[in-house]
């Protein structure tokens, strides 16, 4: 498998534009798996980091192990 990795800007359209380039690196048939990855709200990663020290809080020395995941 091979990964074409580019940056496109939202206009608030429902579809993404290709960079010349990468239109040109694709082939004329088959397959390929689109992942579309988009920046979070800052205000989100705050609340979510907030929520997961919340719910680890109690945790016993046993489980620090998971303290990493937030």
């Amino acid at each position: 498998m091979r990964k074409l990795e580019f940056e496109t800007e939202l206009t608030g359209g429902r579809s993404l534009n290709l960079p010349p380039e990468v239109a040109a690196a694709l082939p004329e048939k088959g397959k390929a798996t689109v992942i579309v990855c988009i920046d979070m709200d800052p205000d989100d990663a705050v609340w979510q980091k907030a929520a997961c020290a919340q719910f680890l809080k109690d945790d016993s020395e046993a489980d620090a192990i998971y303290d990493k995941y937030c």
